[in-house]
């Protein structure tokens, strides 16, 4: 043989190994194979597909894992029950065009089957972890031959769909792994029971082997009936589609830089939301199920509810009684209760309904629905049938819609305190009139209770009264308003002991000097070092923003808020007394160059996260959701260990219950901070906090004052500034030259300004909750979305000259009062 020969052979084989191996990327076409050792990743490095071991086995299984996630959490496999056991193994696209999982002498262990062959087929893992089979001569990219989500494993992931394909009879299921070292199916499957010919209301259940373990209860319209706690949420959204061609459930992510998950695994918990925290490097459970006992499936038997709150947990439904009392007294429930008095099924006009209300629904196994029959014609359907048992809308949303009626027992039936529905069972009429009788005597005992109620209340809010007032004139006020102020929950302090503790408010004890009044230092007789803020006479603050401040401070407990010791109310001296901050405020720091050298950006990035944790806890984790209003460089204290304390809630404004924004005539708060939504109409909400912390955070970074920074950049706000920059690609110019030798952080801070341009978007609804700003701090290499324009992106000269209402917006009449000075 040749030279000329040789040359020509080693080519073509260079060629031949080239097109059947596979370098890195996340497809795989005709004549290549993944062999084990080999990877696919998806386009954005989110999942990874490939040969693993899992635990402590010696087996080798074809699947996908997160990719930046220590530990192979894996979220599908493809020969669950049929391992490889060496290092075989190969993937490849056969010639029929179906994926082809080779073990030991080539022999198939796995393949696919599509209806429909290929002309150039062609798998590919997406960055969801879909691993699809698609055609490549397809204009349409999501026209998959076939894909693994829809044959899941034990992980439920964005954009899956969970449940039934009615047309191509495709069921859509989960089911735990037998063990850590072994991924063939285990104990627990989890499946939308649904029988599209009978026409039965399709609910999600949990099977252990061959028996119900737990119900979430049949979709409702809003969300399913035993998960009250399903609601909208910043982490996701989610759907229920019930049509003629499918029934599935799915969610996707609102933030691709979350990462969440469902699976269903071996333990008591069976059904488990995970969000992976990546700071703690943790997957954190975010809800479980079964919670509790009245999850467990049939707890209390047939025609009987649950309820945890109470004891036993077990009671029978209004109209029924146990089927063995000696059993049911014994707490053996499973028999269940029967009822009371028969139905009179033959003549309708005797039979009635109970209303139920708060109630997860029962098992709809025996079900018939129709969604566009109102509830008037469903009852009338329901007393038709002698089997009928119960009746209710089939969605809850508006005025409700829909019906479906209950055959036979009703099992599974369980009791929330909130957020759960009505069901209207059915009742023979002399169970109807014991209900209405025992109705009218509930509501006789209730009325004279109350009257009792108030007549025992009016007596004690008398003798409240007066041993308050006996104590407030001994103790607290010497003044000519006695009886208007408050017992604000703290301890008062006398006039004179804080006068000594200040050296008489002294000028060399005075810390500061604040929009509301200056700020003393002080020591106590014990030795305590404390902060008096003393409210000046003439400061826009009056009693009602004092009380409000003492009020809300007191009850709030949080490392990254201030700490208030008591107060003092003296004739016109009204004084707040705090733990001392030595490290005086933040705007001592960042907006000064000598300063600011000593704060690196380690430690400014350990502040950030504490008032973004601070105000988290303000905005989600409080008793009370609080509005703070008025957050600024300068409202932030460090304390010895320069770790940050928020403080002055003189304008702070609590909400109760689901209430998110509100209103107010009087806008108040410090210019360069204020979101354009609550500055020029009053409209505060979570989100112009938020938008008060971007700019705060872009402050930190750039070591320069928001407000006034227009006069030295053509007019250019700090926001629009910073902004422009990074759509230019030069985002670190943006960052103060005390930071530019933080070159190991400069990811880190360039992420930073990125999520201070998301807090500060012109509109309310595009910025983030603080709860997804604590998560993208903390969460990494995680993508962030592409901030829109900021708000006040130039200036004008709306705030040049003018601090009043009738100067300022001549066609609203808002209040307008404006806190310039921010010394501390």
């Amino acid at each position: 043989m040749g030279f000329t020969s040789f040359l020509f052979i080693f080519v073509v084989f260079r060629v031949f190994l080239f097109r059947t191996t596979l370098a890195v990327t996340d497809r795989l076409g005709p004549l290549q194979f993944l062999r084990d050792g080999t990877t696919l990743v998806s386009s954005e490095g989110t999942f990874e597909l490939g040969f693993f071991t899992p635990g402590s086995s010696k087996n080798r299984y074809l699947g996908i894992w997160y990719r930046n996630i220590p530990g192979s959490t894996v979220v599908w496999v493809a020969n669950r029950c049929k391992p490889i056991n060496d290092s075989s193994g190969s993937l490849t696209i056969n010639n029929t065009g179906n994926l082809e999982l080779l073990g030991q002498n080539k022999s198939v262990v796995w393949s696919t089957s599509s209806l429909k062959q290929a002309r150039e087929p062609l798998a590919q893992l997406l960055d969801n972890g879909n691993f699809v089979l698609r055609d490549e001569k397809d204009e349409n990219t999501e026209n998959y031959l076939w894909q693994s989500f829809d044959y899941p494993g034990d992980t439920f992931l964005s954009g899956m769909k969970f449940g039934w394909d009615l047309k191509r009879g495709l069921n859509r299921r989960w089911s735990s792994w037998k063990s850590l070292n072994d991924p063939c199916y285990g104990d627990f499957t989890y499946g939308i029971e649904y029988d599209s010919q009978h026409r039965t209301y399709p609910e999600p259940i949990l099977w252990k082997g061959s028996a119900k373990f737990y119900r979430t209860g049949p979709w409702n319209g809003l969300r399913y009936s035993g998960c009250p706690e399903l609601r909208p949420n910043p982490l996701y959204d989610y759907k229920f589609v019930y049509s003629d061609d499918e029934v599935y459930y799915s969610y996707t992510l609102k933030n691709k830089s979350v990462i969440t998950r469902v699976v269903i695994n071996q333990t008591a918990s069976a059904r488990q939301r995970l969000t992976w925290i990546e700071i703690e490097k943790i997957w954190k459970p975010y809800f479980s199920g079964p919670r509790d006992q009245c999850d467990n499936y049939g707890q209390c038997g047939a025609n009987a509810e649950c309820i945890m709150t109470e004891s036993p947990i077990c009671r029978c439904l209004k109209g029924f009684k146990p089927k063995s009392l000696q059993d049911w007294n014994s707490m053996d429930w499973s028999e269940g209760c029967v009822r009371s008095s028969p139905l009179s099924c033959h003549d309708q006009g005797k039979d009635g309904f109970l209303k139920f209300s708060g109630w997860k629904l029962p098992d709809a196994q025996h079900t018939w629905v129709n969604k566009s029959m109102n509830l008037r014609e469903c009852r009338a359907k329901c007393l038709s049938n002698c089997s009928c048992t119960a009746y209710t809308n089939s969605d809850i949303r508006g005025e409700g819609s829909g019906c479906v009626v209950w055959f036979g027992d009703l099992y599974d039936i369980r009791q929330f305190p909130s957020g759960g529905q009505d069901l209207f069972v059915r009742m023979s009429a002399s169970e109807i009139g014991k209900a209405r009788a025992d109705l009218k005597v509930k509501r006789t005992v209730i009325i004279i209770a109350i009257l009792i109620g108030l007549a025992c209340g009016m007596i004690l809010i008398g003798f409240y009264i007066c041993k308050w007032r006996t104590f407030y004139e001994r103790n607290v006020i010497i003044s000519g308003n006695k009886g208007q102020e408050e017992d604000l929950d703290l301890p008062l302090f006398d006039l004179q002991k804080i006068s000594t503790a200040t050296s008489n408010f002294s000028e060399d004890n005075k810390l500061g000097q604040g929009g509301f009044g200056p700020v003393y230092r002080g020591v106590l007789e014990g030795g305590q070092e404390i902060a008096v803020k003393r409210l000046s006479m003439w400061s826009g603050q009056g009693v009602d923003e004092f009380k409000n401040e003492v009020k809300l401070i007191a009850k709030l407990q949080h490392r990254n808020l201030v700490k208030i010791v008591g107060c003092c109310i003296h004739d016109d001296e009204k004084l707040l007394i705090y733990e001392y901050m030595p490290n005086k405020s933040l705007d001592y720091f960042i907006f000064d160059q000598s300063q600011g050298r000593q704060l690196k950006w380690p430690k400014r990035f350990q502040i950030t996260c504490g008032i973004a944790k601070g105000l988290l806890y303000l905005h989600h984790d409080s008793r009370l959701r609080i509005i703070h209003r008025d957050l600024k460089a300068s409202n932030v204290l460090l304390d010895k260990e320069m770790d940050p304390k928020i403080s002055d809630f003189g304008l702070a404004r609590s909400f109760g219950g689901d209430q998110l924004e509100g209103n107010t005539k009087k806008v108040v708060g410090t210019y360069g901070y204020m979101a354009p939504e609550y500055a020029f109409g009053g409209l505060f909400s979570i989100k112009s906090d938020v938008f008060s912390f971007g700019i705060l955070m872009l402050e930190i970074i750039s070591g320069k004052k928001s407000r006034g920074f227009y006069y030295k950049n053509n007019g250019t706000t700090l926001i629009g500034y910073a902004w422009t920059l990074m759509k230019e690609g030069n985002a670190v110019e943006f960052i103060d030259k005390c930071l530019k030798d933080s070159y190991d952080s400069m990811k880190e801070i360039l992420r930073c300004i990125h999520i201070g341009l998301l807090c500060v978007q012109q509109s309310p609804i595009d910025r983030p909750n603080m709860s997804s700003v604590v998560m993208m701090l903390c969460g990494g290499e995680s993508v962030l979305p592409q901030p829109k324009p900021p708000g006040y992106f130039a200036h004008t000269d709306l705030w040049e000259n003018h601090s009043s209402s009738s100067k300022l917006l001549p066609s609203c009449t808002f209040d307008i009062n404006i806190t310039d000075v921010e010394a501390r």
